[in-house]
């Protein structure tokens, strides 16, 4: 259990000051100048020793993406780029961070800009989170007016420009090459990598892409030492983490802890346990939609980092923990997710522009138990046609959750099947 004193987002529920002034009150900004004057190479190395991996989903290592940006510019101006395109639906970790502890983004698009000599950073936000970029703004305004960012920012001599840029609510965007794409004003589409974005990015210049709290995460960790940081969690699963739990608990929440937690401690320590009790626990979706399902069952003993969700057959992604209680119809609540992912198919790709709407269909006869048994074979088969078919994770994602379906509750499916045969689907099911 994560103690207050070790917290990174002091007022994620927005209980305090979330202004520059009430923001410094908390020990954000303390120092920025001293940070700035160690130089680049010790801000990434001191990443590099923080062990912090990604918290966008795929978990990559911070300090590794940024050493890949050139060390010695060719011309070229180098930019950041924050994702805070949050739209994989049950994550909303993010978002807090943006509407009540903004200036740690501010702070850190400072720091890490600076230490991939980028003069430039743009935080494109999700078209719908309307508040939340009023809050950053106003922020990022506040920042500008005390010197904080800007010409000669902290008074380091090194000049700081940060934009906000509003997306139009496309799922596509935040897959980071669509996202760029979109900056650039041009169709949210992915690009074919190589080149990745440290070789030619935003307006064809090298560019990292992180996600909101890998960034606000990053001044703490050098105010308080890699050490610390890294003495969170199991090895090569370092820090705290931001957990958006929601579904069938008693207390749905966002909360801050240690990685590498159990399962059964998140759920009881911040979520009041299971509604109806653990036996009543069906399945979890422990990273975000785009994950595999787990069964109740496999979960409870689970802990939550990279590495152990990986052993369970799925992964932490974004940490955004969709809880399944048994009342819950598991076909027709994958079948939902499917349906996103056809819809927000950018449909460059055949695998996933026909293979989305396909897989929907099929699932759409599953939820109604008319379709055959054979069918399900079918359909685990093309899922794994369109999984690493694609420029970009889309077509997996869109895969993955009807694996986990297929995989953890086969025996459901093939039962509404058999009911159906014989007229006796439940209620359930026929609506």
């Amino acid at each position: 259990m994560l103690d207050d004193q070790d917290r990174i987002f002091t007022n994620l529920y927005g209980m305090h000051d979330r202004s520059l002034k009430g923001a410094q009150a908390r020990g954000h900004w303390d120092g920025t100048k001293t940070i700035l004057q160690n130089g680049r190479e010790w801000i990434v190395e001191q990443m590099k020793a923080s062990g912090l991996r990604g918290r966008g989903g795929a978990g990559f290592p911070t300090g590794l993406k940024w050493s890949f940006m050139p060390k010695e510019s060719d011309g070229r101006p180098a930019y950041l780029v924050v994702n805070a395109d949050e739209s994989e639906p049950g994550t909303c970790k993010d978002r807090e961070i943006m509407r009540h502890d903004p200036h740690t983004l501010v702070e850190g698009c400072l720091i890490a800009s600076y230490a991939m000599q980028a003069h430039a950073c743009y935080i494109y936000i999700r078209g719908e989170y309307i508040r939340e970029k009023e809050a950053l703004q106003a922020a990022i305004d506040e920042a500008y007016e005390a010197g904080l960012i800007g010409k000669n920012a902290c008074k380091s001599g090194y000049d700081f420009d940060l934009y906000l840029v509003h997306g139009a609510g496309a799922y596509i965007c935040g897959e980071e090459t669509a996202l760029l794409e979109s900056l650039e004003g041009k169709k949210g589409m992915p690009r074919m990598k190589p080149p990745f974005p440290a070789g030619a990015g935003l307006y064809g210049c090298p560019t990292t892409v992180n996600n909101v709290e890998s960034i606000a995460v990053v001044p703490t960790i050098l105010r308080r030492g890699p050490e610390w940081f890294a003495s969170f969690g199991r090895p090569n699963n370092a820090g705290t983490k931001i957990f958006a739990i929601s579904g069938h608990v008693n207390n749905p929440c966002v909360v801050e802890d240690a990685m590498s937690i159990s399962f059964e401690e998140l759920i009881e320590k911040h979520c009041g346990g299971i509604r109806g009790g653990w036996d009543n626990l069906k399945a979890v979706i422990p990273g975000g939609s785009s994950v595999p399902c787990v069964r109740g069952e496999k979960m409870k003993d689970a802990v939550m980092d990279f590495d152990a969700l990986r052993e369970v057959g799925s992964s932490l992604g974004t940490a955004a923990v969709i809880v399944m209680d048994q009342s819950t119809d598991i076909i027709k609540a994958i079948w939902r997710l499917s349906k996103f992912y056809k819809h927000e198919s950018c449909g460059q790709c055949t695998p996933c522009r026909e293979g989305t709407g396909w897989m929907m269909r099929v699932m759409d006869r599953l939820v109604k138990g008319e379709a055959e048994v054979e069918e399900i074979d079918m359909l685990f088969d093309v899922t794994k046609q369109v999984e690493g078919h694609t420029i970009c994770a889309l077509g997996d994602a869109a895969a993955w959750p009807i694996q986990g379906l297929i995989r953890n509750f086969r025996d459901e499916i093939e039962d509404r099947i058999k009911a159906q045969r014989t007229g006796k689907v439940s209620a359930v099911a026929a609506e």
